[in-house]
């Protein structure tokens, strides 16, 4: 599990609610109003993520949607390594996700988190995260679906921590990979009845 031994309770306090707020912000559903792309609720899946937001037909907006809400993660996790050490890093990596998934201006209604989950590894080890992105790219590439290549990229990422040295944060990546399961069950099902939309299809 999180390493949490080097780390007073204080700061992992601190590190916890910062990274959640900061993985809370919608930013999928912010740049939608910016650029005119209407309510993301009221599009497609409903999603607030990078998918979703490729159901309006702006790659741009969808592009920019994927790198605020990765980058989101990878900044909280950066920043609470360099502050705090590895430990640190994990709870924010962990806590940022759960603001993406469940934020507090959404009313806890928020994102499946892929994006979000992909900067966090990235940010905790390149070499994993890379592993992780190129696991979900492969498996797009054959399916077209995204969910499908999101839970074979998170259900990978464990097995891709120890492959690449980094054991102290497989413990991270089963919960955020349970997490990310979780979060896609209503995928799941359309998966198994074959009804789960394309990449791209709105």
């Amino acid at each position: 599990m999180l390493p949490l031994f080097d780390l007073s309770l204080m700061h992992a306090i601190l590190v916890a609610v910062l990274a959640y707020l900061l993985g809370s912000i919608p930013f999928g559903m912010v740049l939608a109003r910016i650029m005119g792309l209407g309510n993301l609720r009221d599009i497609g899946s409903g999603n607030i993520g990078a998918t979703n937001v490729l159901r309006t037909g702006n790659k741009f907006a969808a592009l920019l949607t994927l790198i605020f809400d990765a980058g989101k993660g990878g900044v909280a996790v950066l920043i609470a390594h360099a502050m705090f050490g590895s430990a640190a890093a994990q709870i924010a990596g962990l806590f940022a996700f759960l603001g993406h998934c469940f934020p507090i201006w959404l009313k806890f209604k928020g994102g499946k988190g892929v994006a979000t989950f992909l900067g966090i590894v990235l940010a905790l080890s390149f070499s994993t995260g890379l592993a992780a992105c190129l696991s979900w790219l492969v498996a797009a590439i054959i399916g077209r679906i995204s969910s499908a290549a999101a839970l074979v990229s998170a259900a990978l990422t464990p097995i891709w921590f120890y492959v690449f040295g980094m054991p102290s944060a497989i413990g991270l990546g089963i919960i955020l990979a349970a997490l990310i399961w979780w979060r896609h069950s209503a995928n799941i099902s359309r998966l198994l009845n074959g009804t789960e939309p394309k990449i791209g299809k709105k």
